[in-house]
């Protein structure tokens, strides 16, 4: 996300942006953003919410967007502009196999099927309010067990059939890899986590005209392109900074 908002600067402006990547965890760039270190980042608003303002997850995006935009700009003159599209929060996929056999679309679907099913999980996932245990309430769904297993174990567990459906964020380019499917959340059950640029107030009062460059990308990158963009430079190696520019090209965003 960073090298497209670089080059959305640079193409659409006299400024040079320098790309400091690989920063770290929220901590670090947000520590980073307020004292002036660097001028923006990529957040998410759930992160915004839960892990920086520390207030209880909220389930509609809207009132989320809303309240951070308020609180970040009184309490630390930061500004959050328009979401990108893509929300990375967590989500259920299941097997091609299981696609094949049941169909389903939701987790309203999976609840129908899920006493046949097997759940492979993060201990993290099983054991989080706003992950199984409230998943069960909201959906009263109940699988036929649940695995709990390392992340990086999820996938080839539901590659070899040792379980039928996984915890996963929704923009994970492994999900294209495995060719799972992605459930729709249709009770809106997991907190939304939706990515936009974080912003320094006097960097946009500096820079007049930056705020509408950077919210060309608004609404652009929803989480099924996004998992294709992550796939590429994630499973294929390809360069970050070439698939950045080869999308943008593609929106018509740049020449």
């Amino acid at each position: 996300m960073i090298n497209m908002l670089a080059t959305l600067i640079e193409k659409n402006t006299d400024l040079k942006v320098v790309r400091k990547l690989n920063l770290g965890g929220t901590d670090i760039a947000f520590n980073a953003l307020k004292s002036g270190g660097i001028d923006m980042y990529v957040e998410y608003t759930g992160t915004g919410l839960v892990n920086i303002l520390k207030k209880p997850s909220q389930n509609n995006a809207d009132t989320v967007y809303n309240e951070i935009k308020k609180d970040f700009n009184d309490k630390y003159n930061l500004d959050w502009l328009e979401p990108i599209g893509f929300n990375n929060t967590y989500t259920l996929a299941v097997s091609p196999s299981v696609e094949e056999k049941y169909h389903p679309k939701s987790i309203t679907d999976l609840t129908k099927i899920s006493d046949n099913l097997v759940l492979g999980s993060t201990m993290e996932f099983t054991e989080r309010p706003d992950g199984y245990p409230g998943l069960q309430k909201a959906y009263n769904i109940n699988f036929k067990s649940v695995k709990s297993m390392d992340s990086g174990l999820r996938y080839p567990a539901i590659q070899k059939g040792d379980v039928d459906v996984i915890d996963a964020f929704s923009i994970d380019g492994m999900l294209e890899a495995f060719t799972l499917i992605v459930l729709k959340d249709d009770k809106n059950f997991f907190p939304p986590y939706y990515a936009a640029p974080l912003v320094r107030n006097d960097t946009l009062k500096k820079h007049p005209g930056l705020e509408s460059v950077l919210n060309k990308l608004a609404g652009q990158i929803d989480d099924e392109t996004m998992r294709k963009l992550n796939y590429k430079v994630d499973k294929l190696g390809e360069d970050p900074k070439t698939v950045a520019d080869n999308f943008l090209k593609s929106k018509g965003l740049i020449k």
